[in-house]
């Protein structure tokens, strides 16, 4: 230790990101979640009913263009509800991360003020789209009952998928925000990546249009996405076993270990990150 730092006393290492205590962890991050999920609807007078409107309408429109406009998905099993449910998730990664990159700045009075595990802030925000997401899952079973479709034990597979898009929206989401309070470009940077993640996933169109109209190599590129692969499994295991399994579109089998090492190697990452920037992140703001 030098004699300047010597003179100014032992430094004070500043508050960590998950803290000493795993379930008072928790427990802030859930009543940050639920305050966050209350207030947010706080003084509507629809309530709830918004959060299941946004995708609902953004579906109509996408279904109209691409059945009755463009012809997209006449040949395409349930169209409709094949549709809404890659809206729905695509809404839950988009909220959460999005809403994730700013999360820290917004409690900017908290976080300089009160030591607390800091990652509970952007764990908050996956949490809260995480609630949002069974309101409007809860409609494309309706949708899909509606449709003619039956409960099938596959539907099961929901509960891993949806944990799987839950870990790669913490890891975006702990990166994202842990860089946005020393670079602001990351807000920006960050909605063009999801406007291309959009379009680059099969939400509104079908992987098995790409196979049939473009080379094969075209379906297994944007099948090496996370988000793709997670939304075409949801599809086989909940709308119609006639579309093909994750595995399949991406042929063969082993590489799914590319969308899964993307999925956890960016939970690493941001955890990594996040980590290392939590006790400055009051110096910071």
């Amino acid at each position: 230790m030098s004699a300047a730092e010597a003179s100014l006393g032992r430094q004070i290492k500043g508050p960590s990101a998950v803290g000493s205590d795993p379930r008072r962890f928790w427990h802030l991050t859930r009543a940050l979640a639920v305050t966050e999920f209350k207030l947010r609807f706080f003084g509507s007078v629809l309530g709830y009913a918004w959060q299941v409107m946004r995708p609902l309408l953004l579906f109509g429109v996408l279904y109209v263009l691409f059945t009755q406009v463009i012809d997209v998905g006449n040949d395409v099993p349930r169209y409709g509800v094949a549709l809404l449910l890659g809206l729905v998730l695509y809404t839950f990664f988009s909220e959460a991360t999005s809403t994730a990159v700013s999360s820290i700045v917004d409690r900017e009075n908290l976080v300089r003020k009160i030591e607390f595990p800091r990652l509970a802030v952007p764990l908050s925000v996956v949490l809260t789209a995480l609630f949002n997401l069974g309101l409007n899952l809860c409609v494309v079973v309706v949708f899909l009952l509606a449709s003619g479709g039956s409960v099938r034990w596959t539907w099961l597979e929901l509960i891993p998928l949806v944990g799987l898009l839950t870990v790669l929206a913490s890891g975006v989401a702990m990166l994202v925000s842990a860089l946005f309070v020393r670079a602001r470009d990351i807000k920006p940077i960050w909605d063009v990546v999801l406007q291309v993640l959009f379009y680059a996933s099969p939400i509104f169109y079908a992987i098995e249009t790409v196979q049939e109209s473009a080379p094969s190599w075209v379906a297994k590129l944007l099948m090496l996405n996370p988000f793709a692969a997670i939304l075409q499994q949801a599809r086989h295991a909940m709308i119609d076993p006639q579309y093909q399994t994750a595995a399949q579109a991406i042929g063969p089998d082993w590489r799914l270990i590319i969308p899964l090492g993307i999925s956890f190697g960016v939970f690493a990452l941001g955890y990594a990150v996040f980590r290392r920037a939590a006790p400055r992140l009051a110096e910071d703001l």
